[in-house]
């Protein structure tokens, strides 16, 4: 393993990275698919480098890789020399392959929907960062200031408060309504805007813009001698904000169906005789060699003093470096993407073996970067996008992580493990006198679990499960 992306791969503003290492981080990020479209672009873009299409690669006088040496080129920076062919990966052992369909990508759609806007290619720029900064429920949880500040320094995009909050405006405008929302009012507000307006969607309207804090508290009877309603108006106006979806990125809805995406697995672990086997298949990612002809004709002008063969002396070399970089990106690619898939496998071993999911041990990126020797930004971009097929099911690479906290016993357990504690201790309460927060904390204790209150009033929230008074039920 290169010792490049063992010093890190972390952007710096200071740090001046090499065309290898940018092009190597680049591909570090893209899934199978998107990895064999940028070859398939590659090799369009540059005649220097050919698909080899030989099945069997015999090494015979005539086929065999060589070391071309081009020293003698008469330029300051001679190109090192190089090998004529690269066998990227080993050979692929299940050539036929079944994808897996899932639905479309909330981004991918958004994305989409996007393209068909007027917009100048400056727009679009800071429309789709936005659309990339959405948090997985749809929701965008960052002041407009700091994302222009982000913008600048991520992407090198100046722009204004004005053009992010227009573009936030259009986004709000995609389906499925709500999306783009800063907090829950915004999004309920952008889905019944939609809607015909009778008299209950106005009074929806009028009880989200006006007695939003109310609604939520359940005082109801403020909110009816406010806006002068009867109890009937009150629940038939109820009826319909209770329609909206408030998590409008959580799942693409039923109309998304047909959208459906191919994802191919980047990682196949299989269990051979009580042995956890880790796989890279290669399906259709073309193998690269580079032309020998192209070789030929800058080793020929080396020495001549002919303009025109120096011209395109200078460009062959141009195309030589860019082969040479983008053959080892693909190769330190897949050296990076194999050592850390391994370093996940043998931190949760046992989660690997059965896939029962109270195996799966507390993991942060943190201690995959500590296993491997690469930096946290280099282990984050191998885990995005990225899917492995198990013998118990297909997963997205960041499903085994997660935060941990501790037992009574002192042994760490996951975040995962404690919902489930957390859900279980919820669906048992006397609905009628449900548990408060504190009384959670006691009944966590009881089941051997050591969880602050704060801990517990989080993890309630992102279960989605309102606090006591709201869960009441006559």
């Amino acid at each position: 393993m290169g010792d490049m992306l063992k010093q890190g791969l972390e952007l710096k503003q200071t740090q001046k990275l090499s065309p290898l290492q940018i092009q190597t981080i680049k591909l570090i990020e893209l899934p199978t698919q998107e990895l064999e479209q940028r070859i398939r672009k590659e090799l369009e873009e540059n005649p220097v480098l050919d698909e080899d299409v030989s099945k069997e690669r015999e090494e015979d006088e005539e086929d065999a890789p060589r070391e071309v040496s081009l020293s003698e080129y008469k330029e300051d920076d001679t190109i090192p020399s190089y090998k004529l062919r690269v066998n990227n990966y080993g050979k692929d052992e299940r050539p036929q392959y079944n994808t897996f369909s899932v639905k479309e990508s909330f981004s991918q759609s958004l994305m989409d929907q996007l393209g068909f806007r007027n917009l100048s290619e400056h727009q679009y720029k800071v429309a789709a960062f936005i659309i990339g900064s959405l948090d997985d429920d749809g929701y965008l949880r960052r002041d407009i200031e700091s994302l222009v500040d982000d913008i600048a320094f991520r992407a090198g995009i100046e722009t204004d408060g004005k053009e992010v909050l227009d573009m936030l405006k259009i986004i709000q405008e995609f389906d499925p309504p709500g999306v783009g929302a800063r907090d829950l009012r915004e999004c309920l507000l952008l889905q019944i805007r939609n809607m015909k307006k009778t008299p209950d969607v106005v009074n929806a309207m009028t009880i989200l813009q006006d007695y939003f804090q109310e609604f939520t508290s359940k005082h109801f009877q403020k909110i009816m001698s406010r806006m002068n309603l009867s109890e009937e108006e009150l629940k038939a106006a109820m009826a319909k904000i209770l329609k909206l979806n408030p998590s409008p990125g959580g799942q693409i809805d039923d109309s998304y169906s047909d959208q459906a995406q191919q994802i191919v697995p980047d990682f196949v672990l299989t269990l051979d005789n009580g042995q956890l086997k880790l796989t890279m298949p290669r399906f259709s990612i073309p193998e690269l060699r580079v032309n020998r002809k192209y070789a030929d004709i800058l080793m020929e002008a080396a020495n001549s003093s002919e303009r025109e063969k120096k011209e395109a002396a200078v460009f062959v070399k141009k195309k030589l470096d860019s082969a040479k970089w983008f053959v080892e990106a693909i190769k330190q690619r897949h050296n990076t993407l194999q050592s850390t898939m391994q370093a996940i496998i043998d931190y949760q071993h046992d989660y690997f073996m059965d896939g029962d999911e109270t195996h799966l041990k507390p993991m942060v990126l943190k201690d995959i970067a500590e296993k491997t020797g690469f930096d946290i930004s280099t282990i984050s971009r191998v885990v995005n996008s990225k899917y492995i097929e198990t013998h118990f099911g297909i997963y997205p690479l960041k499903y085994f992580f997660s935060e941990g906290l501790e037992n009574q016993e002192g042994e760490e357990v996951s975040t995962r493990e404690l919902k489930k504690a957390l859900q279980d201790c919820i669906d048992a309460e006397d609905k009628r006198k449900p548990l408060t927060d504190d009384q959670l904390v006691a009944e966590m204790t009881r089941r051997g679990y050591k969880v602050a209150r704060r801990t517990i009033a989080k993890y309630r929230d992102q279960l989605n499960i309102p606090k006591a008074r709201l869960r009441k039920e006559l």
